[in-house]
């Protein structure tokens, strides 16, 4: 598969099998997200693989009960929102995957922007990478949902921000090509005012 169709058909899989993924497919998975362009070579991101099921259940538990309390808070419905789903069944995934860095960049006066400037294109390459090799995976933010158990249960130290978790597995639905809209309603030539064309 070349890079243009993973691309192409990268869908944000929250639906994921039980099935555990082998541990060099996810050691792949970091090395290409390791490629990924970042401020000055810095190089500043961390990945933190979680497989243990106590570890997983833990924080699971813990994101799912915070999404359950908004969702009655807010009087949303639950039924079908894959978002919701992905929260109540996040320890079910075979892996997740944190990436997160320090905010060392540059070293002369760190500025918290370059952590998300490292970990995004990273992150990217992660999800393209994960369909390339059939596994599906998805970009969200849950840990915002259990910070402090997050950082505690995995042992991460306070000065590690954590931008990304991403959930990793074999999907349970079928790949496609993304939903995306038609780039001559998104791209402006020469200036955003005006005509698009």
């Amino acid at each position: 598969m070349n890079v243009f169709e993973a691309m192409d058909t990268a869908r944000a899989m929250r639906y994921l099998k039980p099935d555990p993924v082998p541990k060099e497919l996810l050691e792949k998975l970091i090395y290409y997200a390791s490629r990924a362009s970042n401020p000055g070579n810095s190089q500043l991101w961390q990945f933190i693989v979680l497989q243990d099921e106590d570890k997983k259940r833990r924080i699971g538990d813990a994101i799912a009960q915070s999404f359950r309390d908004t969702f009655e808070r807010q009087g949303l419905d639950t039924e079908g929102h894959s978002g919701y789903y992905l929260a109540a069944h996040l320890a079910q995934a075979p892996a997740i995957i944190f990436i997160g860095a320090r905010n060392e960049y540059p070293p002369w006066q760190p500025d918290k922007r370059f952590v998300g400037s490292a970990c995004y294109p990273a992150g990217q390459n992660l999800i393209v990478a994960a369909r390339a090799m059939g596994l599906g995976a998805t970009f969200t933010t849950l840990h915002a949902a259990a910070s402090k158990l997050v950082h505690e249960t995995l042992e991460i130290p306070e000065e590690l921000s954590i931008a990304l978790t991403i959930p990793i597995g074999y999907p349970q639905r079928t790949f496609g090509p993304v939903r995306r809209k038609p780039t001559d309603e998104i791209i402006h030539w020469d200036t955003f005012s005006g005509g698009k064309t």
